[in-house]
């Protein structure tokens, strides 16, 4: 039998490593000849650094409906909830 990833902490987990990769990927993506925590404080001196984050926040829209379509109802819950924790964060440091 197998086991469905159905617990809540499962989609706070993956809710939050998916902005990471993601966020990586961008990195990869757009400056790879620089060191990441360089990369990191270019966009916070530009100001893009919310609007990075607020993209590599995207994909948990995929996870959650995957979720949602597998009837994995208590992981949809904690992706949802990260989202909104890290979009919370994202809206501070945009204002701030």
């Amino acid at each position: 039998m197998q086991k469905k990833i159905n617990k809540q902490w499962h989609g706070y987990l993956l809710g939050v490593l998916l902005p990471a990769i993601s966020l990586v990927i961008i990195y990869f993506a757009l400056a790879s000849d620089f060191k990441f925590v360089d990369f990191i404080r270019y966009l916070n001196v530009r100001g893009d650094l919310s609007r990075a984050l607020s993209l590599s926040v995207l994909p948990n829209l995929g996870l959650f409906f995957v979720f949602i379509w597998t009837d994995r109802l208590k992981a949809a819950q904690g992706v949802l909830g990260s989202t909104i924790i890290l979009a919370l964060i994202i809206v501070f440091m945009r204002f701030m």
